[in-house]
């Protein structure tokens, strides 16, 4: 399952990722967010969205491990994958039907959410 993990650029950016290749996604809290962190998968795929004045998805990137070890804060590991060829804003999102029930419309302020097949392709204009 895809997944997209939300970020404040000036705290952690997609440039960020792509400077250091590989990272811990941490920090989360929301219970909702953490136990969709706990679910991933090594190999899963990843869009990277950028909050605050940005609000839009930017990059891919890929789950490398999950350590649950501590399931407060798991620790998931994950490389860069490629910028975008064109962000794709929130305003796109929500006018796509496909994100009608998504959390990432529903629920603004959840940090982890899970995509369908068809908005992750979406996300990356396939």
């Amino acid at each position: 399952m895809p997944y997209l993990l939300k970020t404040e650029p000036t705290a952690y950016s997609f440039a960020n990722l792509q400077r250091e290749s590989t990272t811990v996604w941490d920090g989360v809290t929301n219970p909702v967010a953490l136990k969709n962190l706990r679910g991933m998968k090594p190999g899963e795929h990843l869009v990277i969205y950028h909050t605050g004045d940005e609000k839009s998805a930017v990059g891919t990137a890929t789950v490398v491990s999950v350590d649950v070890s501590d399931s407060r804060n798991p620790q998931v590991k994950i490389k860069v994958g490629k910028a975008l060829a064109k962000p794709i804003t929130l305003a796109e999102v929500k006018a796509n039907k496909l994100f009608a029930e998504s959390p990432l419309v529903r629920q603004g302020r959840l940090s982890v959410v899970p995509l369908t097949e068809e908005q992750y392709k979406f996300l990356l204009q396939e």
